[in-house]
């Protein structure tokens, strides 16, 4: 390993076990609208906005309903506002630099199959789930050489501290969301599963990420851009958060 990847890694480990015990403060919250910039994402026609659309843009209209409905409660922030490229490494900088305790980060999923539909909550851990690789293959498509054995090891060490937080807090936002899309709309759910996601693992702290359904689903596609079902996948993804936090800590 050269010098600079050294000073990667040693960087990266740095703020690993930083935010992992909430204090009397108020929670923080780091909500991350997945791709952006010249990561366009999937990419689907969707007759509602009459045009090719990119998991991006769908990602971005949800995580800032998400972030509104957060800060009633708690510290809430977004890694990007705008269309606008951020690297894994840059994303997991902003949780270090607004000390969350939380990230969450938001996607749209895809398949070769078109039947493939229903939103999904991951959480970082070690697992056995075969089919999960290729979602995993997928967020991390963007990651090669030796910066993966590095965040592999991270990963282990993250794992290690964060995955008892980080499952409790996917198996309440999936409450959330059980409660509010699928409820209100039908939506089919694939329930919370374990996954190795490295922008979650470079976060260093308890983390999720959402799929809130597939852009391949000529369907589920128009539903996730309209803002009715935005609204209530955010209302879901907010109170499940809300929840889980009232339930272990006092602020």
């Amino acid at each position: 390993m050269n010098v600079s990847k050294k000073i990667l890694f040693s960087t990266l480990l740095g703020g690993l076990f930083l935010s992992l015990e909430l204090s009397a403060r108020t929670p923080i919250i780091l909500i991350d609208p997945g791709h952006g910039g010249d990561d366009c994402g999937a990419k689907s026609y969707i007759k509602a906005k009459e045009r090719e659309v990119c998991e991006k843009e769908l990602a971005l209209e949800i995580s800032l309903k998400i972030n509104k409905l957060l800060k009633k409660n708690f510290q809430s922030y977004l890694t990007r506002t705008m269309d606008r490229t951020i690297s894994l490494d840059d994303r997991a900088q902003m949780a270090d630099k607004v000390a969350a305790d939380y990230f969450i980060s938001i996607h749209l999923n895809a398949h070769e199959n078109p039947h493939a539909k229903g939103l999904e909550v991951y959480y970082l851990d070690n697992h056995n789930n075969i089919a999960v690789h290729k979602i995993e293959r997928v967020e991390n498509k963007d990651l090669k050489g030796e910066i993966v054995v590095i965040n592999q090891i991270l990963a282990d060490l993250v794992i290690e501290r964060t995955a008892p937080v980080s499952k409790g807090l996917a198996q309440s936002i999936h409450k959330g969301l059980v409660s509010s899309v699928k409820k209100a709309f039908a939506q089919s759910d694939r329930g919370p599963k374990a996954a190795l996601f490295y922008v979650l693992a470079l976060s260093k702290r308890p983390s999720v990420l959402l799929e809130a359904g597939f852009m391949t689903h000529l369907q589920e596609r128009e539903l996730m851009a309209d803002p009715r079902f935005q609204d209530k996948f955010a209302e879901g993804v907010a109170n499940g958060i809300t929840a889980y936090v009232k339930k272990n800590y006092k602020f």
